[in-house]
């Protein structure tokens, strides 16, 4: 195998689920799908949302703008958000995120969150995610459908939505049934993590399509050919591409098979 590397350089619309958001200028203010997140201003209204710990999640009980056209799940006619999603729209002045007190957690209590494994996610995951929505991408946790919707409509997709297992827990819409699938997400040290889809302002949670890549993280080192035939068969034709972080600097690649020269 030879490995493709490019290091930070990778190349919104409702779903009937979401509760509706506020238009006109607020919603124009940051609609971003393709403007870099650098150029944008902290909104006048922010979006709020309470952290609960069972689940290892924040449901929103406040929707401000068509970010949330990408961004969290929807079960049960609630948004339940990940906490690189809460994370990521905290750093940019359009998320209050509670506790079940009602008090306001600042960023230390959210950067605190990222180190605990029960939540899915590592420091090294944000990073990740940071970059990729920064540059416009649409990014999801692998093999979590967006919504009940999804499940249906997606049935004749290449992509591997969830199991049967899943699909199973995702009919009783309760907060259970998240927090298993969440649950699932086990770090390892090779293993997809995100699923990434392509800038479009005509996205929808119901039918997202199939993404553009599988992101998978590595421990530093390049993944075996087994593994790495391993995850292809997992993806199912979609393309799957790997992370490594390192000081701060995040770094994707990918690999392609070469033949070698057979020697006399």
């Amino acid at each position: 195998m030879e490995s493709e590397k490019g290091e930070t350089c990778l190349g919104e619309a409702s779903d009937g689920e979401t509760h509706d958001h506020d238009s006109g200028e607020d919603d124009e203010e940051f609609c971003y799908a393709s403007v870099p997140v650098s150029k944008l201003q902290p909104r006048k209204v922010l979006s709020k949302g309470r952290w609960i710990n069972e689940m290892g999640m924040a449901e929103v009980e406040v929707l401000k703008g068509p970010i949330w056209s990408t961004t969290g799940i929807v079960r049960g006619g609630k948004i339940y958000c990940s906490i690189e999603e809460v994370l990521f729209l905290a750093e940019l002045g359009a998320f209050l995120l509670m506790d079940d007190a009602g008090t306001r957690l600042s960023m230390e209590d959210m950067y605190a969150k990222i180190s605990d494994q029960n939540n899915g996610c590592s420091w090294e995951y944000f990073q990740a995610y940071r970059q990729l929505k920064s540059l416009g991408y649409i990014v999801a946790r692998h093999d979590i459908p967006w919504s009940l919707k999804t499940v249906n409509s997606n049935s004749g997709s290449s992509f591997p939505i969830c199991s049967l297992e899943k699909v199973a827990d995702l009919k009783s819409e309760d907060t259970t049934s998240i927090t298993a699938m969440f649950s699932r997400v086990q770090i390892d040290e090779v293993k997809p993590i995100f699923d990434v889809y392509p800038p479009n302002s005509k996205f929808r949670k119901s039918s997202p399509g199939d993404p553009i890549f599988v992101l998978c993280f590595s421990s530093g080192s390049p993944p075996s050919k087994m593994t790495f035939e391993v995850l292809k068969r997992h993806c199912r034709g979609v393309p799957p591409k790997f992370c490594h972080v390192e000081q701060g600097r995040v770094s994707f690649f990918s690999f392609k098979k070469v033949e070698l020269p057979v020697l006399p």
